[in-house]
């Protein structure tokens, strides 16, 4: 009898095993906050062939599935994959490669940063980025007389942080046939006593990056996989790359195809014409990894260097009102090419009158029209009744909160104290528009996803500045922010149902988190560390 039992116990964990589906992994134990339209919460799910098969409890998906890999999360948080919307994903790359002069605090470190640079690397052109007079203590913008002194005859061009302003010596000037008497419509050639200050904003910038080295094709494939490498730390499976030309987007395409590059890739096409008519008369491009259909395209400039297109003057500089960099019947008829060919049209917006353009233009070409999706990248200064045009439906404000936090020192004196309460306006964007889709304009801002969260939620820098938050009112929730770094950013590039919350047939791309983001206190947000990074259920 005692043996028959046996067989018979023996027989039912048999036809149990039996019953269950195989699949390549399941993951147990977890608190996942799916980002379903209910934004539900679960703690388990199964992958198969690179897609969430199911998703319930613990012991549903143990007792449904045998898998080849148990990840067990012991209670951990696990979200979708984060995607950030707006980002330079190769210019990150790419900056490696170059002088870093991010988070210097004065002129004098930003030229310690370069001799030190030129010294080791020995460049036949120094090319750098991330200064910011307005971090430092004289916030006026330098000259090139130093830069002229140290090298005569050695090419040299720095950045400003934003990509907006550049300095320049006079070898580099030399090089770019930049004179007192040049003229480069949207934009400005500073000059002080009728001479050049070696200062360029936004436009006349071309002229000296059409003579910098080309970058050889495996500095391009080390740019591509050191920014993926620390994107994919820092939790990122999706990456927005806001102006590509049509090169690296081939060379994108060729690394993901061979496996080498795991990264998915929203390439924005930049607006040049050899980029336009290749790939507007070709159409849109999909695979599993990358998606072309869209077009990255410049109003005006940054309120940092005072590029901003303002319908009034700046408030510390008089009868200044920044500028656009595309003409108006430019801009126009490019808005009615993107629209025929289908394709989607991102601008960058900062100061209100090129907000209220793009907006106008928007309105206008897409009228009668439905799921157009076209982005407003940054829409960071509105005024007037201008938030209005976001309840249509085609447009999508696209946000970085890190810049609100990083300009919150300084925005005040730009645009004063009426004007300023229209600028970083993102819980007002969100009520009128229904979404919002939030990057980080990396390597202007740090990669880091966490910091992005929680200037969205806190409006503080990271000593907690100020007690209040800046402008607290226009804060986001946590399930808002986590919605705009995922689902909604999905949305925003045509990409909602295959990614951007944990469903059903959707690609399982995930990352666990060592806390619960949205629970922990507010100050702890930004210490949040990624335990591992999944994408098609693969760990990076």
């Amino acid at each position: 009898m005692k043996n028959l039992l046996l067989i018979l116990i023996v027989l039912l964990v048999f036809n149990c095993k039996n019953d269950q589906n195989e699949v390549d992994a399941i993951v147990i134990n977890a608190n996942v906050y799916t980002v379903d339209s209910d934004f539900n919460k679960t703690e388990a799910f199964a992958i198969k062939d690179g897609k969430f098969v199911a998703i319930g409890s613990t012991l549903e998906i143990q007792q449904k599935y045998s898998a080849k890999e148990v990840i067990d999360a012991k209670g951990q948080t696990v979200v979708p994959g984060l995607i950030d919307a707006h980002c330079h994903f190769y210019g990150l790359g790419l900056n490696n490669q170059t002088v870093n002069l991010v988070g210097t605090t004065s002129f004098d470190e930003v030229m310690k940063s370069v001799i030190a640079f030129q010294n080791k690397k020995k460049p036949t052109f120094v090319i750098g980025r991330g200064w910011d007079q307005n971090d430092w203590e004289d916030k006026t913008y330098p000259n090139k007389a130093l830069l002229d002194k140290l090298y005569p005859n050695l090419p040299v061009a720095i950045t400003r942080i934003d990509g907006h302003a550049m300095l320049c010596n006079q070898a580099a000037l030399d090089l770019a046939n930049i004179t007192i008497n040049t003229k480069v419509f949207g934009g400005e050639i500073k000059t002080e006593n009728s001479k050049l200050t070696g200062v360029l904003i936004d436009n006349p910038m071309e002229l000296v990056e059409a003579i910098f080295p080309e970058p050889t094709k495996q500095q391009q494939i080390d740019a591509l996989l050191d920014a993926q490498k620390i994107c994919t730390s820092l939790g990122l499976t999706s990456v927005s790359d806001a102006g590509l030309d049509r090169q690296v987007i081939e060379l994108i395409d060729s690394l993901q195809k061979s496996n080498t590059l795991q990264m998915r890739v929203y390439a924005m096409i930049s607006n040049k014409e050899e980029n336009l008519h290749y790939y507007l008369n070709k159409g849109k491009i999909k695979t599993e990894k990358l998606n072309v259909q869209s077009v990255k395209v410049y109003a005006d400039g940054a309120l940092g260097s005072r590029g901003a297109a303002l319908k009034q003057p700046y408030s510390d500089e008089h009868n200044h009102f920044g500028a656009m960099v595309i003409g108006s019947k430019d801009y126009e008829d490019l808005a009615q090419r993107i629209e025929k060919a289908g394709y989607q049209m991102n601008t960058h917006a900062i100061g209100d009158s090129a907000n209220r353009f793009v907006l106008k233009t928007y309105e206008k070409t897409l009228a009668n029209q439905k799921n157009r999706r076209w982005r407003v990248e940054h829409a960071q200064v509105i005024t007037d009744n201008d938030f209005e045009y976001f309840k249509n439906e085609n447009i999508i404000p696209s946000i970085q909160p890190t810049h609100a936090t990083s300009d919150m020192y300084w925005a005040e004196e730009r645009l004063g104290e009426n004007r300023v309460k229209g600028a970083y306006a993102y819980k007002t964007l969100l009520e009128k528009s229904g979404r919002v889709a939030l990057g980080t304009d990396f390597p202007v801002e740090q990669v880091n996803p966490f910091l992005t969260f929680y200037a969205a939620v806190a409006r503080k820098d990271l000593k907690g500045f100020p007690e209040n938050g800046f402008q607290k009112e226009n804060g986001l929730t946590r399930e808002e922010t986590l919605k705009g770094m995922t689902i909604w950013a999905a949305f925003a590039n045509f990409e909602d149902q295959e990614k951007g919350s944990i469903e059903i047939n959707k690609y399982a791309d995930f990352i666990i988190l060592d806390q619960d983001i949205m629970e922990v206190s507010e100050e702890k947000i930004p210490l949040t560390k990624v335990q591992k990074t999944y994408i098609n259920g693969v760990a990076q």
